[in-house]
């Protein structure tokens, strides 16, 4: 049974002094409120559109806060990327995503920091705020990406192999990867042993995602796999998971 979230954690959440320790407080969080505690001189019409969209999804409220920012003179992601909130930080993530005076690889870059995030909920935001660009343009991700995967961060790791997912969670799927999955084999072997559990989530629910339209490609990979490190228990890990729905 989950614990309630008490009235006094709800204030620190909701006037950004507190990170979210797990996701039921990420969803608690009253947009409305936290914006008008970060950003005290918006003038009280320009949050009347995140206290109609309470109701929302989270992703769309996300979404709904940067355009907001944005659109009364507050878009600098520099600045709230360094708040004490994870959700503000999030925020920064779709201010960088949404930025029409950045590339796609400009976005990326720009995110690295965020997708090293100590919170586990930022670094989610991270990928989802260019999600939508990252399944338009895969091939030009990927490319960008590669490098990323021998990075000394896990968490970063775990970035160019999550953002990628050809179905991923609570984002667009990559039609490309769904059908053609080994455009991203040699992302998946430059992770295919990592020593981080968390990276080792990440290529295995990749894989088992391809798994769902390219059953055939993904048991044939793990079966290379096999033969090559038969003896690493990071691989092992990774194939068991790949393969659990095939």
């Amino acid at each position: 049974m989950k614990t309630p979230i008490t009235r006094e954690r709800r204030g620190q959440l909701d006037r950004g002094e507190a990170e979210a320790a797990h996701l039921a407080e990420v969803l608690a969080v009253d947009f409305a409120r936290l914006m008008a505690h970060v950003a005290p001189t918006l003038p009280a019409s320009a949050l009347a559109p995140m206290r109609n969209a309470a109701k929302l999804g989270i992703t769309l409220r996300m979404q709904g806060a940067a355009t907001l920012l944005r659109a009364h003179g507050h878009g600098d992601h520099a600045h709230w990327s360094r708040h004490a909130s994870d959700t503000v930080r999030g925020w920064a993530c779709y201010l960088i995503g949404s930025d029409p005076a950045l590339t796609l690889e400009r976005k990326l870059d720009a995110l690295r920091a965020l997708a090293d995030d100590p919170h586990f909920g930022v670094r989610e935001w991270a990928w989802l705020a260019v999600r939508p660009h990252i399944a338009a343009e895969p091939l030009r991700v990927l490319v960008h990406l590669e490098a990323w995967a021998q990075d000394a961060s896990p968490n970063v790791r775990r970035f160019a192999c999550e953002a990628l997912r050809p179905r991923g969670v609570w984002a667009a799927h990559i039609t490309l990867f769904k059908q053609e999955p080994h455009h991203a084999q040699d992302l998946l072997d430059a992770l295919c042993c990592d020593e981080a559990r968390y990276v080792q989530d990440s290529v295995g629910n990749w894989l088992n995602d391809a798994g769902k339209t390219q059953p055939d490609w993904v048991r044939a990979l793990c079966g290379e796999w096999q033969q090559q490190h038969a003896d690493d228990p990071a691989n092992t890990y990774i194939r068991k998971r790949a393969l659990r729905s095939l």
